[in-house]
């Protein structure tokens, strides 16, 4: 059925191509690409597979496990800034930590002292998938910033290093083996002009964008009417999250020994870490293997293998490559049960999950 499905939205792009007014319905395109499907949608025909590692490891909550140095292993509501502290400084983008209801003349302060200079990029300190992460040019506009995020506040310099990277790492409590698993290599969402055609016009006839539609309408206000010269680009959004109309390439083609040398450099002092995806740019590739690189983020357990998101991926590849990860994470989350550590009550983390859904 997703065949025939699929088949039909390539005919109907190829229609496109003759007669570019055409455009694929959203709703269409949600049911055709997995990489739009709900996140509970794409993950329900794993739970079998869930159930049978967490009666392997006697716990429903084995995965809080993974990672002891953070927060239930990093499931949801853990602080990034405690994470990046984890890290070498020589990896993490100069950062500062606003608690919540600090006023901005403070702020400014405190980024004056970090040399921290305007565009920056502010985040929450709890959140995920790219949710109030935010480009910030001025102080102006983070005072609006401010006034709509009451909570306490992550503020990065902005890295304008070409490249950005998704990259899954694991290594196993009894030091017998590490790896990466996953690379993925983000493509930001942009549209480029044709000399005729508005803003407006380019963001309809691109797919991607057209989902961001509501919040790029806001965003741009009356810059949407621009006609960018024939072979502009514009970049429509500087956050590399695929929520946000990034495209997610599979990158594994660059998972080499001295890749994963790399960062098994980066967690020998980060303590309580096995598992998790490296958020980082690069001004080239060549700079991974060298260690050149900035660490944005790091995310635990609930790290996903961004490279299964690539267009190309074929849905029975994207469920073989998470189902491997889960491995990996079930046998990394017995061992460190076996060296002492506790798993984290069911109710416990049932209410965290709660509070994060639904408040």
């Amino acid at each position: 059925m997703v065949a025939l499905l699929t088949q039909t939205i390539r005919h109907f792009q190829r229609l496109k191509m003759q007669w570019p007014s055409l455009s694929v319905p959203l709703w269409w395109v949600r049911i055709v690409r997995y990489e739009y499907w709900p996140f509970w949608l794409f993950y329900a025909p794993l739970a079998f597979y869930y159930l049978y590692l967490a009666l392997k490891a006697r716990s429903f909550t084995y995965f809080t496990v993974s990672n002891p140095g953070i927060e239930m292993g990093g499931v949801f509501g853990e602080s990034k800034m405690d994470i990046l502290h984890k890290i070498p400084v020589a990896y993490v983008p100069k950062t500062v930590f606003v608690e919540a209801g600090r006023h901005l003349s403070g702020i400014l302060s405190q980024l004056e002292n970090a040399a921290i200079a305007f565009p920056v990029i502010v985040k929450p300190n709890v959140g995920e998938r790219g949710q109030g992460v935010e480009k910030i040019e001025d102080a102006s506009a983070l005072k609006t910033y401010l006034q709509e995020h009451p909570e306490n506040l992550i503020i990065q310099e902005y890295l304008a290093e070409a490249h950005e990277f998704g990259i899954l790492y694991y290594r196993y409590p009894d030091g017998s083996q590490s790896g990466i698993t996953s690379v993925v290599s983000k493509e930001f969402l942009k549209v480029k002009g044709d000399g005729k055609s508005t803003l407006c016009h380019l963001l309809h006839g691109n797919t991607r964008a057209r989902f961001q539609w509501q919040r790029l309408r806001q965003k741009l206000g009356k810059e949407a009417g621009y006609i960018p010269a024939r072979g502009e680009t514009i970049l429509l959004e500087p956050i590399g999250n695929h929520c946000r109309g990034t495209q997610f390439n599979n990158a594994n083609a660059l998972i080499n020994k001295q890749l994963v040398k790399v960062f098994d450099q980066i967690t020998e002092s980060m303590k309580g870490f096995y598992y998790g995806r490296f958020d980082l740019k690069v001004s080239q590739v060549e700079d991974l293997y060298k260690g050149q690189v900035k660490i944005m983020e790091v995310n635990g357990v609930t790290s996903e293998p961004g490279h299964i998101y690539d267009p190309t991926y074929k849905l029975w590849q994207a469920y073989r490559d998470v189902a491997a990860h889960m491995k990996i994470l079930g046998q990394i989350s017995r061992q460190n049960r076996h060296l002492g550590v506790p798993y984290i009550p069911l109710r416990q983390v049932a209410r965290r999950i709660y509070q994060h859904f639904m408040e």
